[in-house]
């Protein structure tokens, strides 16, 4: 049993230390900014940073990351970011650190998908449940701990001096994925225009023979949109619409945390048990569940109960999710196909966003959240009508692979 995960776990600790920096580092950087220009929208522009560069990197690095060896192109991503995390701290100019927050969401760009490629690559179809609910658990733990650490680390040294640590983690990530073994790719010839569009049609004509995986990442992708816009708008309406204290959102995000370690973990135990069907379905179902509560709450407790729902059953849908696209995506393609679909979330995201923001100036907050989680919660209902419908079952076998359609 050891020997069999001895792979899995290298990977699991390659990228488990870099999604530890990342919140380490999300704190410390956050914190430099608004040192540097004690400015609110300073430091929002920070959240534009991913959004836009995924738009204007996913469509054509998928293409690359199918083509190319994607061990290398994550070691690559991650050392380039810690070099990158590394320069911030000696940089007075804002704009200098935009154009490295921006360069540093780039090789995340890239980072995503490759990962998720070679995870396919390296972990077999009937174990890829169990490993996305381990990095499930991970995830959760670093959403929780990174902060705690980051918190600690600030009353005793700088932010940048943080930030310098937590390039060092980013280092250590990249020397443990050394031990990883490499999957040889096609030599390909050098890449032109023709290559890229010929790449987008071929997604489409995926799509095409595939409608029901498309139709099944497409809701799950319009839930995500839905749901990072309303995460986008949280502190608003916890501190204005419903006049909770900055301490109060802090503990509420603490607790959504706590909900998310307490799920992973769960996930993680029962992994075996629980159906991939059960883990889509219902894992949506109750996240939407939990947004509703907190769309139509009016008390610290009541937020804290959809908190604890959303972070809890967030680890079943994510694992859930991740383990179709991995089980019926062809692995030759997984690149293209996030590529493109990450794209058009991209767009999608920057414009809810954006729509979600100003309709808060002309209309109640509290309408715009509940208009938003109400279509979440009916999305989720017709995701959980196809996934439970038993004619469409063999997508979801995990023994053996079948063919896409």
């Amino acid at each position: 049993m050891i020997g069999k995960w001895k792979l899995p776990l290298f990977l699991l600790a390659g990228v488990g230390i870099s999604r530890l920096g990342n919140f380490i580092y999300l704190i410390a950087i956050n914190v430099l900014i608004l040192q540097l220009t004690h400015s609110a929208a300073a430091v929002a522009g920070l959240w534009i940073m991913g959004p836009l560069a995924s738009l204007l990197t996913k469509f054509w690095a998928g293409t690359l990351i199918d083509r190319l060896n994607q061990k290398k192109i994550m070691m690559l991503t991650v050392l380039i970011r810690a070099c990158l995390m590394a320069l911030i701290p000696l940089m007075s100019s804002i704009t200098a650190i935009y154009v490295c927050l921006f360069l540093l969401s780039v090789a995340k760009a890239f980072f995503d998908p490759a990962s998720v490629t070679y995870i396919t690559k390296l972990i077999p179809r009937e174990d890829r449940k169990a490993y996305n609910s381990y990095a499930s658990l991970i995830m959760s733990g670093a959403f929780v701990v990174g902060p705690a650490i980051a918190g600690a680390l600030l009353v005793m040294i700088s932010a940048g001096a943080v930030i310098w640590l937590t390039a060092v983690s980013f280092i250590v990530s990249a020397g443990i994925m050394v031990f990883l073994p490499n999957y040889t790719v096609e030599r390909t010839s050098a890449f032109h225009f023709e290559t890229f569009k010929n790449d987008w049609k071929t997604v489409y004509q995926f799509s095409k023979n595939a409608p029901y995986i498309i139709m099944i990442v497409g809701l799950v992708y319009m839930l995500m949109v839905l749901s990072i816009g309303m995460d986008a708008q949280e502190v608003v309406f916890i501190q204005s619409t419903l006049g909770l204290s900055e301490s109060d959102y802090g503990l509420l995000v603490s607790i959504t945390g706590v909900g998310s370690i307490a799920g992973a973990f769960i996930l993680s135990a029962l992994s075996k048990k629980l159906s991939l069907r059960f883990l889509i379905g219902m894992g949506f179902l109750f996240t939407a569940i939990g947004y509703l509560i907190y769309a139509f709450s009016f008390s610290f407790w009541s937020v804290a109960v959809g908190f604890i729902i959303i972070g809890f059953f967030n680890s079943f849908s994510n694992s859930g999710f991740m383990t179709f696209f991995q089980n019926n995506v062809p692995g030759d393609m997984i690149g293209r196909v996030y590529g493109v679909f990450g794209t058009v979330q991209s767009l999608f995201q920057i414009v809810f966003i954006l729509l979600i923001g100003f309709t808060g100036d002309v209309i109640p907050l509290r309408y715009t959240i509940i208009s938003a989680s109400l279509l979440t919660f009916i999305i989720s209902l017709v995701l959980v009508v196809m996934v439970m419908n038993s004619s469409k079952k063999t997508y979801y076998m995990e023994a053996s692979r079948q063919v896409n359609g």
